[in-house]
């Protein structure tokens, strides 16, 4: 479909996927890449890969979520890593489960990569326009329809609209239709739900304002520096691509503090004007003031946006104030006095479609074959956006072949929890993905997600044999080292030399796999008196984790087992919740409403107690002995 025309759609495609931000790029990357003709309609087709917020990818949590969406074959993780500008891993002091790698990343670059991704992609055609209308004939998508009247017939529709549906922006008093600053929103598709049978809310969220580099005195900053040697997000990344730069730390102060207290009556947030409700875990600055007032100053970070611009990005004074409350509040902040503001910071306000209407492989339930994936299921930050976009082109893709769908379990992957979170719990203010969510964390960690995903991304054809075979050497590898640490024993002290000082040597006869179970012993400290030791730093780490970590695993994997059979016990399509005895009202409703897929979710559908559970038992298996029967 590359021999198209630039930006004009062809008349029919397997799957069209709307909106061109991280989760269209990758819902129309994977549905092209397994074999789906593609058409990605955007408004703007130069505005791809746009990094609207913050100017970087990963964190806790997030990091994960980058790391698996490279596991089954993504591109984020590959254009973060030729982008970025800056590589932390996070939380190396704490154990393996909430250590995350984060990269700062020239925005410049990132979507101009991405665009080029795209345009070399087989299958697929980027094409310009806004899409006003679904077209949809007995419950079921048959494709698209522009504002400007052409329409695109389609197996299967991904939207991922970002905050563009009815998106509003405010700055101060003042406030105009966008999408985001510069760019129409689409004001006709959101009023085509209702008419489907959705029902919509409506949420909020902003960005702070940036800052010409020049006008910032750095002299008294604290310089954050990435790691000396940087690790990635993507299997096949082998070095840094781009220079790395440094960030910088400054705080807010008790005049900020005043400056923004004095001027709430100019906040659109606290005049009533903002009806959508914000991010908790992302506040804008204003909001921070009023709920902690206690706090005498908040932390801040200056991220530089790229190489070649002089815009900073100001991490934590996400605002809505009028541009001029805001140059004020800025000067009160050290290091900040004489700065320049390129552009002020802004909240925008936009609908959503409450996620509990989509079924796991977020295909939604009153309209087949339609998709939702990003801020529309009312999720916030790029790395969720991401994941559900693989997800849901991965799942529009197997809809259009004929396969099997494909949904990751909350013990499989972060995407997992993501999902069925959303899809279970629903969310009334933007969802944001975090390492106390998910109940088996220490299996899920940053370091070994190609080990959980990427056989999946295989065999979907997303990922290289190439670099598969490369996984399960590291896997051979991990296993022959860890066989060796238990095999081998320590004849005496003089074995061990070098490590005496710091963690003692290990009592002769005792294997090396028990003495790297020691808190205070490291791989390190095996490799630095072993020949034998692996060189490797990912096998390296593996080992140790396997090693150290071996007790609180087998007993995650354990719990895993022991609610295996609730989660496989499924629940039919058409099953009677209203004709189960002994239910609450509020129960009976929520499962109705919902409709679980099997018992454990279920079991995590907010209200529905144990005992509910039960009584659901009782009467699925009253379900299949009549059914059996008949």
């Amino acid at each position: 479909m590359n021999d198209q025309r630039p930006n004009l759609p062809p008349a029919r495609a397997d799957v069209i996927v709307v909106g061109g931000g991280h989760a269209g790029i990758e819902a129309a990357s994977a549905a092209a890449r397994m074999g789906c003709a593609t058409v990605l309609v955007t408004q703007d087709p130069a505005a791809v890969g746009r990094m609207s917020c913050n100017p970087a990818v990963g964190g806790i949590a997030k990091g994960h979520l980058a790391r698996e969406i490279d596991a089954l074959g993504g591109v984020m993780g590959r254009i973060t890593d030729r982008c970025g500008i800056q590589f932390k891993l996070l939380n190396t002091r704490k154990g393996p489960a909430v250590r995350a790698l984060r990269a700062q990343v020239d925005k410049y670059a990132y979507s101009l990569a991405m665009q080029t991704e795209l345009a070399a992609t087989p299958n697929l055609t980027v094409a310009g326009g806004t899409v006003g209308q679904l077209l949809v004939e007995n419950g079921e998508i048959g494709g698209v329809a522009l504002e400007d009247g052409t329409e695109i017939a389609a197996r299967a529709v991904v939207l991922t609209t970002g905050t563009f549906l009815k998106g509003r922006i405010h700055l101060g008093l003042e406030s105009r239709p966008a999408g985001r600053v510069g760019e129409a929103p689409a004001e006709h598709l959101s009023e085509t739900f209702a008419g489907l049978g959705f029902t919509v809310g409506r949420l909020k969220t902003g960005t702070p304002p940036r800052l010409h580099r020049d006008s910032i005195d750095f002299s008294g900053l604290d310089a954050q520096h990435g790691d000396a040697q940087p690790r990635f997000f993507s299997h096949a990344t082998t070095g840094l691509t781009l220079p790395q730069v440094t960030c910088h730390l400054t705080w807010t102060t008790p005049q900020t503090h005043r400056i923004i207290r004095d001027n709430l009556h100019q906040s659109p947030m606290y005049t009533g004007r903002i009806t959508g409700v914000g991010p908790r875990y992302c506040p804008s600055i204003e909001d921070k003031v009023v709920r902690f007032a206690d706090k005498e100053r908040h932390q801040l970070f200056l991220e530089p946006e790229g190489l070649d611009t002089p815009e900073y990005y100001v991490n934590g004074i996400s605002t809505s104030l009028p541009a001029e409350v805001q140059e004020r509040l800025v000067h009160s902040i050290p290091g900040l006095e004489q700065a320049v503001l390129i552009r002020p910071g802004y909240a925008v306000e936009y609908d959503f479609v409450p996620p509990t209407q989509l079924h796991p492989t977020l295909e939604s339930k009153p309209v087949r074959g339609l998709f939702h994936a990003g801020q529309i299921n009312g999720t916030s930050g790029y790395e969720e956006a991401a994941a559900q976009g693989l997800m849901a082109g991965i799942n529009a893709a197997c809809r259009v072949l004929g396969r099997p769908p494909v949904t990751l379990g909350r013990d499989q992957a972060y995407i997992g929890v993501l999902i069925d979170d959303l899809v279970t719990r629903g969310t009334e203010e933007p969802y944001r993905m975090f390492t106390s969510r998910a109940e088996y964390r220490l299996l899920l960690r940053h370091d070994n997600a190609a080990d959980r995903l990427m056989p999946l991304g295989t065999e979907l054809g997303l990922v290289a044999m190439e670099s598969y075979r490369n996984l399960q050497a590291r896997q051979q590898a991990t296993r022959r080292e860890l066989d060796r640490l238990d095999r081998r024993r320590v004849n005496g002290l003089a074995d061990w030399p070098a490590r005496r000082a710091r963690s003692g040597a290990p009592a002769a006869g005792t294997s090396l796999a028990e003495w790297l179970r020691r808190p205070e012993v490291s791989y390190g400290d095996i490799s630095a008196s072993d020949p034998e030791a692996v060189a490797d730093p990912a096998v390296a780490e593996a080992v140790e984790v396997a090693v150290k970590y071996d007790g609180y695993i087998r007993r995650e994997r354990e719990r895993i087992a022991k609610n295996a059979g609730m989660e496989a016990r499924a629940i039919p399509e058409d099953f009677d919740f209203e004709g189960i005895p002994g239910l609450s009202h509020e129960v009976r409703g929520k499962l109705g409403a919902i409709r679980p897929h099997t018992v454990g979710q279920a079991s995590r559908i907010s209200g529905v107690t144990p005992a509910a559970i039960s009584l659901l038992l009782v009467a699925l298996e009253r379900n299949r002995r009549q059914a059996a029967a008949s």
